[in-house]
């Protein structure tokens, strides 16, 4: 068995933060991944997927981008070499295509053991982020012979699904970029939509993140937060990252000719059902979209650049059918796919420690998770409101960092 003080699971953007900053700290690690570094960037992404973020927004601790196109979008190619030139950097520690298969208390630490041998370590992160499996409704297993189903993390490109027209369920930044994708290959498209955060991608003349990152927003605390299970659990935004830094919210979607229809409430005999609630849910992202422009618009006042930027300016509200369809007939024909964009959740099946909630969530607070030694990254809303991006991944890992080195001076002392 080998022996190191801590050992990070996941050699994505949290593990390679952290590992950057247990190093300044002289405390010895190993990172296991199951693939090779960013390995969910390779292996789970669509062709086309860009970064919803920003270039100038990808950062890590003592690494940036420095690329001549600070406003434009990555593509998932260019996340790569970007996250591995940041491994090679830091040097990172990194144990490639290492699957881990138990995680068990021992000896006032933990043992790991992967189909490469075993580890013990007073200390753990679980760094292996928040999309590990893609969610399906239980209504998943009432969808009729004949007609395929898939998630993202298995879509590449509309070439792969089969004839006839397409459903997707779920509206926030997966399903809206898929429904485009898809419609714009030729195929009919219905898109249901359940709770979702429409956000423009420029507003007053700059990026919608540059906005959010200067006013604080993005930085916002959890324990600023009256709810935060709720805020953790809040759909991701209604972006997207092309070149022509266009917004793509469900006008633009019904304007192509994208049918909307509200949440998927059920199937029975072979027909979908809908919610008949598509304008409230619609209503509430306008209104939640407003208020946040609200919040750019008074920083903007109190920063004096009301006279130096575009002047203020809302949006037209979500424009939905007076009568949406409230049923959609599987059996016909006219659906030959459905696209479970439903989220997605992290997998720990392989820790053996009792660390879950009756949810079968993990218990921590701010990432401290409630078990001597171990910590858990990149969950949504973890420290911060951008934990889950790669530009939050380096000041969690640093509050993160300096609490494990607390821990292990206050037991040597």
């Amino acid at each position: 068995m080998k022996r190191v003080t801590t050992v990070i699971i996941g050699a994505g953007q949290s593990g390679l933060a952290m590992s950057r900053h247990l190093a300044d700290r002289s405390i010895d690690h190993v990172l296991l991944d199951r693939g090779e570094v960013a390995n969910s960037w390779r292996t789970e992404r669509w062709d086309s997927l860009r970064l919803l973020t920003p270039n100038w927004q990808s950062r890590l601790p003592g690494y940036a981008y420095e690329g001549g196109d600070p406003d434009g979008y990555m593509t998932m190619p260019e996340v790569i070499r970007f996250l591995d030139r940041y491994a090679e950097q830091i040097a990172a520690p990194v144990e490639s295509n290492t699957n881990v298969v138990s995680v068990r208390p021992c000896d006032g630490g933990y043992t790991v053991s992967t189909d490469r041998g075993d580890w013990h370590c007073r200390s753990l992160v679980l760094a292996t982020g928040a999309c590990n499996v893609a969610c399906e409704p239980k209504c998943a297993q009432d969808v009729p012979g004949g007609v395929s189903t898939t998630t993202p993390m298995q879509y590449r490109n509309p070439g792969q699904l089969q004839d006839g027209g397409v459903l997707i369920v779920g509206a926030s930044a997966t399903g809206v970029q898929l429904a485009s994708e898809i419609h714009r290959s030729g195929r009919q498209v219905t898109l249901a939509v359940g709770e979702h955060v429409r956000v423009p991608r420029t507003y007053r003349g700059r990026d919608i993140k540059r906005w959010m990152d200067a006013a604080g927003v993005l930085d916002m605390r959890y324990e600023e937060v009256d709810d935060i299970s709720r805020a953790r659990r809040v759909p991701s935004l209604q972006l997207a990252g092309s070149p022509d830094r266009a917004t793509l919210d469900l006008n633009a979607l019904s304007a192509a000719g994208i049918e909307l229809v509200g949440r998927l409430a059920g199937i029975q005999d072979g027909r979908a059902q809908f919610s008949g609630a598509l304008g409230n849910q619609c209503a509430l992202a306008d209104l939640k979209m407003n208020r946040l422009l609200d919040t750019i618009d008074d920083w903007a006042h109190a920063n004096g650049m009301s006279g130096e930027i575009d002047a203020p300016h809302r949006f037209d509200p979500t424009a939905v059918s007076a009568n949406p369809r409230l049923g959609l007939d599987l059996t016909s024909g006219g659906i030959g796919t459905i696209i479970w964009a439903t989220g997605y959740r992290p997998d720990y099946s392989w820790l053996d420690v009792p660390v879950f909630d009756r949810k079968g969530r993990l218990r921590h607070d701010g990432g401290v998770v409630d078990a001597p030694g171990m910590y858990v990254m990149g969950l949504p809303f973890l420290r911060r409101r951008k934990s889950s991006l790669i530009d939050g991944a380096g000041d969690d890992a640093r509050d993160l960092a300096e609490h494990l080195c607390a821990s292990h001076n206050r037991a040597a002392a």
